[in-house]
């Protein structure tokens, strides 16, 4: 066994300073010029189309330096995930909802708490005084708009 594993990384040495015969061209075979047959050969090799090939009769025209694109202002993109609203979002939509009479201080006391849970008595949703993903979903649609007619009679 010890020898047979011997052999192998003798045989996996000689193989790497080998260099398992990949042999790169010398230097100065590189730097040698080639002739306009050689040339004509390569050319022939590369399997050029037409269009990809330089007439050396015709000039090329100068280049032209591309036209600089203006700027456009970046937008922020948007939130990953859920949006969770904040406590000044939520008194906001429900006051301009017709739910919420208080101040918006952006805390959740027990007004807001009620106004919650009319909202969502209102709207067909579980009540629970928690602004959730349903809750909020149709809770935001009043956060832009400025007193809407309220979807329910508040007490």
């Amino acid at each position: 066994m010890r020898k047979s594993v011997l052999i192998v990384f003798i045989a996996i040495g000689v193989v790497y300073l080998t260099g398992c015969g990949k042999k790169e061209p010398d230097i100065q075979e590189l730097q040698e010029p080639m002739s306009m047959e050689e040339l004509s050969a390569l050319s022939a090799n590369m399997n050029m189309t037409v269009n990809e090939q330089v007439n050396p009769i015709v000039p090329m025209p100068p280049a032209v330096a591309p036209k600089p694109q203006t700027e456009l202002p970046l937008e922020p993109l948007p939130p990953s995930g859920p949006y969770k609203p904040t406590p000044r979002d939520i008194q906001t939509a429900l006051k301009n909802s017709g739910f919420y009479k208080g101040n918006v201080d952006g805390k959740i006391g027990p007004m807001s708490k009620r106004a919650i849970e009319e909202f969502q008595r209102a709207n067909g949703l579980e009540v629970d005084g928690k602004v959730g993903l349903k809750t909020w979903a149709a809770l935001s649609k009043h956060l832009t708009s400025s007193l809407s007619a309220p979807t329910g009679q508040p007490r």
